[in-house]
């Protein structure tokens, strides 16, 4: 494994089980550790350099998670997660992340910004670097820490819970960085907006940040800049449109019927 892998040799620490958990997260969650790969308690305490109990004691949070499920006598199998899974923790982190953008655009406390400032900073240097592990670890730091202006706590909590299920399956994958890099870049642009006011701007570059999951790092359709509503608006008007097709063609073929029978 590569320098940046997070499945290496850990210091230690008063918590080896929450250090392994997190390790593994980010192996998972950027697609290092791919779906269907099972991994032995043994091995991995070899690779982290400690021993087989915060390793198992890791590995049974990360199932109650979800993200690996117990395999008799070998170990554990990283779980999978659809398409249609995908979607929709996409679509309801955009339900719970972009409204949130015009609170934060509205309260931004100016004092705090060379904070987010260093925090974008630290995300678009490990997006050069292609430091899987530090680059999930200060964007999650920074989008909660957006997403706290709201003064939510349970809102933070929901969140932090849906980014921990997102799959980027196609992270580890990358060899060219310039769609990271680029994703990277756009918190600077989103403070920018922040500090701006600018609440629509921050909510439509949110709701595109968003998509990057779907897209870049798991190979899927992105979905265009739309709302949920906006979506189910449109397909409303469609069902109107084909309901008023068929009644001119039915008022066309039968001329002597009344329309309000």
């Amino acid at each position: 494994m590569n320098d940046s892998s997070p499945i290496r040799s850990i210091q230690q620490s008063s918590s080896l089980r929450a250090e392994v958990e997190r390790a593994l997260s980010v192996a998972i969650i950027s697609g290092e550790l791919e779906p269907g790969t099972v991994v032995s308690v043994p091995g991995l305490a070899t690779q982290f350099g400690v021993s087989a109990t915060p390793v198992r004691e890791a590995m049974l949070d990360l199932e109650k998670r979800g993200f690996v499920e117990s395999v008799r006598n070998k170990g554990f199998r990283i779980t999978s997660v659809g398409e249609d899974d995908l979607r929709e923790i996409v679509q309801v982190r955009r339900w719970l992340e972009v409204p949130a953008m015009r609170i934060a655009a509205e309260r931004f406390p100016a004092d705090r910004l060379p904070e987010f400032r260093e925090l974008a900073d630290q995300i678009i240097r490990s997006a050069a670097t292609a430091d899987f592990a530090a680059y999930l670890a200060a964007d999650s730091r920074f989008h909660l820490a957006l997403i706290a202006l709201t003064g939510n706590r349970r809102l933070v909590g929901l969140v932090e819970e849906l980014r921990s299920q997102t799959r980027m399956v196609g992270l580890a994958d990358l060899k060219d960085t310039r769609e990271l890099e680029q994703s990277a870049n756009e918190h600077h642009v989103l403070l920018d907006l922040l500090v701006a006011g600018d609440a629509d701007a921050a909510e439509t570059l949110m709701h595109s940040h968003i998509g990057h999951v779907l897209g870049w790092w798991a190979g899927r359709a992105e979905d265009h800049p739309e709302t949920a509503d906006d979506a189910s608006a449109d397909d409303a008007s469609a069902d109107d449109a084909s309901t008023d097709d068929a009644s001119s063609v039915h008022r066309t073929s039968h001329p002597e019927m009344s329309v309000t029978q």
